[in-house]
């Protein structure tokens, strides 16, 4: 069967820690990152600066973590490296055929991410019913918009 997507590159890291700060030293002050925003989720126990790293489509988002609650699940900071995120050209398509060829989701199913695209995370542990996962890893697959998949499509 042929994949009905494509992944496209890297959109985004997430990195957790228990105070942000830190994080925020490095990747800002030192690295120079631009923070973007700032994403605070009760329902997801995360307060994130949201940074960018190159310029354009071809731009990465850096995610920077800290648990609101520290003792609350999901517990954004006890992985440091929490996700990865992918381009997906048509992320309805990828997340119905991996699905039916047995990868694990994490529940919630697509919707709208903190930086408004719309995601769907592979789940890091597999079970009975979906033996293929992310081993261990969190991964998000992030709806590529117009402009992105037809710059990397560019390149190919």
């Amino acid at each position: 069967m042929t994949r009905p997507f494509k992944v496209l590159g890297i959109q985004q890291i997430a990195i957790g820690a228990p105070d942000k700060a830190k994080l925020r030293a490095l990747w800002v002050d030192m690295l120079g990152l631009e923070v973007t925003g700032n994403f605070v989720s009760e329902r997801e126990n995360v307060d994130e600066d949201i940074c960018a790293m190159g310029s354009g489509v071809f731009k990465v988002e850096v995610d920077l973590m800290q648990p609101i609650d520290p003792d609350k699940k999901p517990t954004v900071h006890t992985t440091p490296l929490n996700h990865v995120g992918l381009w997906i050209d048509d992320l309805p398509k990828a997340v119905e055929w991996l699905t039916k060829k047995g990868v694990r989701f994490a529940p919630g199913g697509i919707r709208k991410g903190a930086a408004g695209f719309d995601i769907s995370f592979l789940h890091p542990k597999a079970n009975d019913e979906f033996p293929m996962s992310g081993e261990g890893v969190l991964i998000e697959l992030v709806q590529a918009p117009v402009e992105v998949v037809k710059a990397f499509l560019a390149l190919a």
